[in-house]
This record gives structure tokens, sequence and C-alpha cells, in this order.
């Protein structure tokens, strides 16, 4: 196996001069630059990463923590932070909290241990413990905080609108005539079930319409807890529903068949998130779309940004949502006369 010896003799240059090219350490010619680089390719040198990660202070590693990457929205967020990061010259490495702060902890730690640059987290609910905190800080390593905020911990944050989405679709349905709205929220503690959460009360309050406690249900945003909430959200005949993530909406869909209601005839509904598979729906579901690849590309972006000049202000970035109009909502049923009140 050639080494940098190897391509040196073949560059007619120094060993320091190989090393500066391949490490950009130092002004090197263009000539120089050329002469190396081809070297490199004829020899088919594979230069030592853990050398030139200790000569540069940098890894060029990511590491990036997300809640549960089953969960169909999470796999286009990675891969917008994984497309981002691998243009900006970083690899990323991706791990699954499960939204348990033990094995995100873990997660933490090993990225410390295996000198990442910053890292990309989705927050379990639940704050960092002071000692990873402190040791994070010391390291030097940023955090991009994704979609989720968390007390007590200043940084850079990507989020979407989670109050617009649920105003936005709330008020749609009253919009349609719609007044039992029910609510089924995500998990309990997280920023993004709160927000969602505080959108359907201000639609509620922006029309005039007590909040009746029998129509909030929380959920976990995963399917099993959508089914139990839509079992006992369904007791209360809401007319409408507003339901927080996708994957609770497959097990609400299920339970409305348990109590042989029909959606949007019997109870109308609208759902956060959009796929392309939505349209093999019956009925098809009216969405709010969040921008996962954008959210997982912003956040990368942040990051890259940040290693490259540490310091500053922490900034905050938010996504728009957009809404699209389908069948579940009863938009069919109640006409436009109902949507232009």
């Amino acid at each position: 196996m050639p080494n940098i010896y190897d391509v040196a003799k073949r560059a007619r240059v120094s060993v320091a001069t190989v090393s500066a090219v391949l490490n950009e350490s130092a002004f090197v010619s263009a000539d120089l630059k050329s002469r190396v680089h081809a070297a490199v390719d004829a020899l088919g040198y594979q230069p030592n990463l853990l050398a030139r990660s200790m000569a540069k202070q940098r890894t060029q590693t990511l590491g990036m923590i997300v809640p549960d990457i089953a969960n169909p929205f999470f796999p286009e967020v990675v891969r917008g932070a994984e497309d981002t990061a691998r243009a900006g010259g970083y690899t990323l490495i991706i791990a699954s909290s499960d939204n348990d702060l033990k094995k995100e902890e873990i997660y933490l730690r090993l990225f410390l241990a295996k000198r990442v640059d910053g890292i990309i987290l989705t927050k379990a609910p639940g704050r960092i413990p002071a000692e990873l905190q402190a040791a994070l800080a010391k390291a030097g390593v940023p955090i991009v905080l994704l979609a989720r905020t968390v007390p007590g911990l200043s940084t850079d944050v990507v989020e979407l609108d989670d109050k617009g989405a649920s105003l936005e679709g709330v008020t749609h349905l009253l919009r349609l005539g719609y007044r039992r709205i029910g609510f089924i929220g995500g998990l309990h503690g997280a920023s993004t079930s709160r927000r969602r959460l505080d959108g359907y009360k201000a639609a509620l309050k922006g029309w005039k319409i007590r909040i009746d406690p029998a129509l909030v249900v929380e959920g976990d945003f995963r399917v099993e807890s959508g089914y139990r909430a839509g079992l006992d959200l369904l007791k209360g005949r809401p007319d409408a529903v507003f339901i927080a993530n996708y994957l609770m909406t497959v097990g609400f869909m299920e339970a409305l068949r348990q109590y042989r209601l029909r959606c949007p005839e019997d109870v109308a509904l609208v759902t956060c998130d959009d796929y392309p598979w939505m349209d093999s729906f019956s009925p098809r579901l009216t969405t709010i779309d969040l921008p996962k690849r954008e959210l997982g590309a912003a956040a990368a972006q942040l990051l890259v940004e940040r290693i490259g000049k540490k310091g500053g202000r922490p900034r905050t970035v938010r996504l728009k949502n957009a809404m699209r109009v389908r069948e579940s909502c009863g938009c069919a049923l109640r006409g436009s006369t109902a949507l232009a009140r």
C-alpha cells in the first residue's frame, strides 16, 4: 500500500509539501498542488484520516440524534441534513434516541468520544445533564436543535411553525362549519406538542368557541397512541378532529372503523405532515405539509456555519408550512359557501 513518502517521491516534492496539500494547512502553489494530486491518483494513495483530523483539529464528522428513525418524518429530515453536510465536506453519523433521555445521553457522550465537529439534536423531552452540557461546551462542540427546543440550552435552533400548522388546520375546519373539533396531541413534554396544542386553542379562541377538555387527548406521535386516543376522543362525538402527526392518524382511522364512523361524513379530519402516498388513502387526507428535507438541510447548514465561525448570538430559523386540501376535511360536502365565511 503506497504511503506519503511514495507520493512525495512521485510528485518530486517534500513530504511536508504533500502534507500541506492534503491537509490544506499551508499555502502551496497551483503547480505543486497539481503534481501532488496527480501522484495521489496515480498511486491510489489513501490518506490517514485520523492523522489528518489531528492536524486540522477537526474530524469532518457531524453527529445527528433523532427520536425515531422508523417514523417516516425523519428519513427525509436526515436526507436533507446528509446532503447539506456532504456538500460542506462533512460525514453524518446518525443515532435514534427513542425519546429516551438515558439513550440520548449515551449517544451524546459517544459523539464527544468520537470528536465530532458538531451535533444536530432533536431533543428527547427533558434537560441535558449539567455535567454533560459542560463537557460539550468545554470540547467546543456546537449543537443545533432541530424541531424541538429545551429550557436552559441556549443554542442555534431550526424549527417548524408548529403553532401555525394547527392554527391553520383547525381554522380551516371552523370555516367549513365544524364546531366540535377534537385534538390529538403528541408526546408529552415535547415543545412541538405544546406548540401544536397552542395553535388549536388559539384557533378556537379566535372563533369564540369554548375549549371542551373532553375533546383534547394526548398521544405520543406513534400509531398505537393514535388508536387509543381515537377510541377515547370519539366518546365525546366530535364532528371534526385535528391530529398532530401522520402516524397517529393511521391509528385514529382504525378507531373510526371500530366505531363504524365514516370520514368525512361523520367525522372530518385534518392532520400534520404530508407524504406522496397520501393520495392512496380513502378518503385522501387534508394535511399541513411540513418541510422535512428543508428542515434537515437548514440544521446542517446552520451547524456548518457555526463550526466555521464560532461565537456570536444563537440564531433561530423557522420554516413555513403548506396546506394540502383533499377530501378528509369534508370540503366537498360543506361546499364553497362554508369556506367563504
